[in-house]
């Protein structure tokens, strides 16, 4: 199996740091901390293309401080600032950088991201709505100054699915995609859901396609805001299509052949591929290994 994009991160997380604040004073006091350098929320890239680390004096005045890990015993961190724009709100240079970066910064990166963005929306109490909330356990929480809720990161389960049908596989487009760019369908779990009543519910509601035989593939975090990507094939018997236009620009079937080519990058593919971050990079790649 392909390693999916934003995995990998050399980090220990630590969690016996988070609820230890002697130790986590001592990691604050450690004259080898490094803190991640930001441009707002963005990475800011070395002459390497690598994530930019610089000492805990370089954090902006009245922000506080988030434990993401140690690597190689090293405490490493990641600045919160509140006047930080939220993370959904996405620079146009930001997949540029994500194309730099190695896959084990990407992960480190994608951590950091999706917890200041956590932070940044979870100021006040869900439950009194009244009370502010401060920041405990290292930065991977946060308790209210009323009623004493703790409010812990949280993720958002989104499928992201292939439908095969005698060799081929349904490819969609959204409006907002590059020109010519195809990727697998996806959409966000519900209550109550299954992984796999999920995947059968939006393949029905996207494409107007009744699947069976829901299988998992593989999983990868994506940081806009904080989601887990959990990729999925399934079976489709009837190969007709009806397109909700409102989620999808177009939707067709390719055949193995059309997905290699479009992959490799050929003059004249069907498609232009999601990029090698993307979970449906990954599940391209791993149909392609399935069917040789």
């Amino acid at each position: 199996m392909l390693r999916p994009g934003f995995t990998g991160s050399p980090l220990d997380r630590a969690d016996t740091l988070r609820n230890d604040p002697d130790a986590f004073a001592a990691a604050l006091a450690d004259w080898r901390a490094r803190l991640l350098r930001l441009d707002g929320i963005d990475p800011v890239l070395d002459d390497q293309g690598r994530l930019s680390w610089g000492s805990l004096a370089e954090a902006p005045e009245a922000s506080e401080l988030l434990l993401l890990g140690l690597i190689d015993g090293r405490p490493h961190f990641a600045a919160l600032d509140y006047g930080m724009p939220e993370g959904a709100a996405r620079s146009p240079g930001i997949f540029r950088m994500l194309d730099l970066l190695p896959p084990e910064d990407a992960s480190t990166y994608a951590g950091a991201r999706s917890l200041i963005d956590w932070h940044l929306r979870h100021r006040f109490c869900a439950k009194c709505g009244s009370g502010d909330t401060t920041i405990h356990r290292a930065g991977w929480g946060r308790k209210c100054g009323n009623c004493d809720t703790e409010h812990f990161p949280r993720v958002d389960p989104v499928v992201i699915m292939l439908a095969e049908h005698e060799g081929k596989v349904l490819v969609g487009r959204q409006y907002r995609y590059p020109p010519g760019r195809y990727s697998a369908l996806a959409g966000f779990v519900e209550p109550g859901e299954s992984i796999e009543e999920a995947v059968a519910r939006e393949l029905y509601e996207e494409a107007g396609l009744k699947v069976r035989d829901v299988r998992y593939v593989v999983s990868q975090p994506w940081p806009f805001p904080s989601s887990l990507m959990m990729a999925c094939v399934a079976q489709a018997d009837d190969p007709t299509l009806t397109i909700d236009t409102t989620e999808l620009e177009d939707a067709f079937w390719v055949d193995r052949a059309g997905v290699e080519a479009s992959m490799a990058g050929e003059p004249g593919a069907p498609f232009l591929p999601p990029p090698p971050y993307a979970i449906a990079h990954t599940l391209f790649r791993w149909w392609l290994e399935e069917t040789a």
